[in-house]
């Protein structure tokens, strides 16, 4: 009942490793549902919950926080309709990927999972890192992004991976000792990657 964290810097080439690793052990793959899940839970859309998510920390979240108005307060206070912030948006992320993991047989996404179940006794933490460069590259390469578009998500999902986990109070989330596996995708092929972890999971369940 293993659960896999995969932690990357963006562009890493850690999407398309857990979706790999997800189809070879037949672990459920965890990604965007999350968002879904947290909707579900706060009773909001899920593009909702994602400008949450994007938007955190920044000024615009704070702007947003500010206009919610009091008719709209009085209504979510009835239960008439939902509401998510940033703190509670923390709160669900952290409640959902716990239960994710007890039901075990999991690769999850980002999202500050390593944190969540640092102290996880199935728990197995993988971190993907890449040169800015090679990272521009491979969003070209796979998901037919041209230059300009590609650096400019680089660039949006590093703020948002930060916001995200200063929100956890974490700093350090590229430190090695945070993982079991650092792997470096500059050095080795997304072939021999998988191969890696695949084997390692194997030999531990």
């Amino acid at each position: 009942m293993a659960v896999i964290t995969i932690s990357r810097q963006f562009g890493a080439g850690g999407e398309t490793l857990g979706r790999m690793i997800a189809d070879e052990l037949n672990y459920t793959f965890v990604d965007s549902s999350i968002l879904q899940m947290i909707a579900k839970e706060a009773n909001v859309s899920p593009n909702f919950v994602k400008l949450v998510e994007e938007e955190s920390g920044t000024k615009l979240a704070k702007v947003i926080s500010k206009m919610v108005s009091k008719r709209w307060l009085d209504c979510i206070l009835a239960g008439e309709c939902g509401y998510i912030d940033e703190k509670i948006y923390i709160d669900y992320l952290v409640l959902i990927v716990a239960q994710i993991a007890d039901e075990g047989n999991a690769v999850i996404m980002g999202r500050g999972s390593q944190y969540i179940l640092s102290d996880h006794p199935d728990a197995y933490h993988i971190l993907l890192i890449n040169e800015f460069e090679n990272r521009v590259k491979f969003l070209m390469d796979h998901h037919n992004l041209s230059n300009k578009r590609a650096i400019k998500a680089v660039n949006t999902e590093d703020k948002r991976r930060a916001n995200l986990y200063s929100k956890l109070g974490k700093k350090d989330y590229d430190d090695p000792s945070n993982y079991q596996l650092v792997l470096n995708m500059d050095c080795i092929s997304l072939e021999s990657a998988f191969k890696q972890v695949c084997l390692t999971i194997k030999q531990q369940s």
